[in-house]
């Protein structure tokens, strides 16, 4: 294929079956989204680049899609927009533009697409879709559990099964450096080693901790108190500092607030810590049976509307893989789609549009064949190319006796049946 028939690299072309499939699936989360009462908010493909500017870090920062000046101004090669980089940073802009007239606490989902400057790999697009949702305006625990019963049953109508929410605080983790001695200014780098512990081996973790300055005994505690299975041993160390009995609490309120949930589903993670550091409480991911990685995740920000450039409010939310959850199933649903009927046309044209349109009237995707071929066979190939799980063949002789012969394509089987009585036929 010549290059230039190729999508720009990073991004895919949907066709029929994706495009269905991935509607779907929006229109699955967003209606088990706006029974939690959130609202949906739609913003703009792209923002002021001020809007980002200072915002996202230095390594997010060099992944903003730029837009350049236009006009008379275009030979300047200077930037004044860039491509949304993700739901987070316009929500706090929409905050300080219309927070005095939107509801407090403010809950709000968006699903929509967001580019990043990133080198394409396998699983990795510089074009995806986002699914979040926050509230803005509670530092009640109640908004944290409920993110967590929302993820559950979009992940849930989704079809996602066997998944786990694995929680933690970034208080109990700070507590627990505090625990250990580790002063702040090394919090960050030794908490980026534990966040390797579900790829790396616990040594290896040990033996970078110690490259790290720590000592070794200190590094092989610390290790040994966040992989052990039993959780009563981190426990102990986290109740010996404010900030660890504070960030333990915290889970254990949002245990309590989600145990009408399965057995097992939510579980304190002591390892699990979330490689953004803007987290200031309540933390999860989700692992999913067949999914790679998380499908989900999120948490609370407190402060991070303002430092965006919203209101200064506590926040919350969580986000959901949606792309990881449809490349993985896929596979499953390639033989979804296709039409529910397909009408040949053998003469007596303006009889087959009626009888379409009355299928149609009916709920059933139809299909009439607008080729030019007049052979019957070449309009079986047409249906069968269509997927179409039903075929109507009005020839000479069906038109003679004012009937149908209805044909399913997984059987092979026909059967006739009188034009006025086809679709009741087809609905039984």
């Amino acid at each position: 294929m010549a290059k230039a028939a190729e999508p720009p690299s990073g991004t895919r072309d949907f066709l029929a079956d994706d495009v269905r499939r991935r509607k779907a699936a929006f229109d699955t989360v967003s209606a088990v989204f706006e029974r939690y009462g959130f609202d949906p908010l739609e913003t703009p493909a792209f923002e002021r680049l001020e809007v980002f500017a200072g915002k996202l870090g230095d390594d997010a920062s060099a992944l903003i899609f730029k837009i350049l000046k236009r006009g008379v101004h275009e030979a300047s090669g200077e930037a004044d927009l860039a491509l949304r980089y993700d739901h987070t940073v316009p929500l706090a802009r929409v905050m300080g533009t219309y927070g005095s007239k939107l509801p407090s606490p403010y809950k709000r989902y968006a699903i929509g697409p967001v580019w990043r400057a990133d080198r394409p790999a396998q699983g990795r697009f510089r074009e995806f879709v986002q699914c979040d949702i926050d509230t803005v305006g509670s530092s009640s625990p109640l908004a944290d559990a409920e993110t967590l019963w929302a993820i559950n049953d979009a992940l849930t109508a989704l079809g996602v099964a066997d998944f786990r929410f694995l929680v933690n605080s970034r208080q109990a983790l700070h507590g627990l450096l505090e625990a250990y001695g580790i002063p702040e200014e090394a919090g960050t780098k030794v908490l980026g080693s534990l966040d390797k512990l579900d790829k790396a081996t616990p040594d290896a973790v040990i033996a970078e901790l110690a490259d790290r300055g720590l000592a070794a005994e200190t590094a092989e505690s610390l290790v040994g108190d966040v992989v052990a299975t039993d959780t009563d041993r981190i426990r102990k160390q986290l109740d010996t500092t404010e900030r660890g009995r504070a960030g333990l609490a915290e889970v254990d309120k949002l245990v309590e607030l989600t145990a009408g949930l399965p057995s097992g589903r939510v579980v304190f993670t002591p390892r699990m810590v979330r490689g953004l550091d803007y987290y200031t409480g309540p933390i999860f991911e989700v692992t999913a049976a067949g999914y790679p990685g998380s499908i989900s995740s999120g948490g609370r920000y407190d402060g991070l509307v303002a430092k965006l450039g919203g209101p200064d409010m506590p926040a919350c939310g969580g986000s959901i893989g949606l792309e990881r959850i449809l490349a993985g199933q896929a596979a499953a649903d390639a033989e979804a789609g296709g039409l529910d009927v397909a009408l040949t046309v053998l003469g007596a044209e303006d009889e087959v549009l009626r009888l379409a349109n009355r299928l149609r009237a009916h709920g059933l995707r139809t299909g009439v064949y607008l080729g030019t071929s007049g052979k019957l066979a070449r309009q079986l190939k047409w249906a069968n190319d269509q997927r179409a799980r039903t075929v109507l063949i009005y020839g000479p002789a069906e038109q003679e006796a004012g009937e149908v012969t209805v044909r399913d394509m997984t059987s092979g089987e026909q059967t006739r049946v009188p034009v006025d009585e086809v679709p009741a036929h087809l609905q039984r």
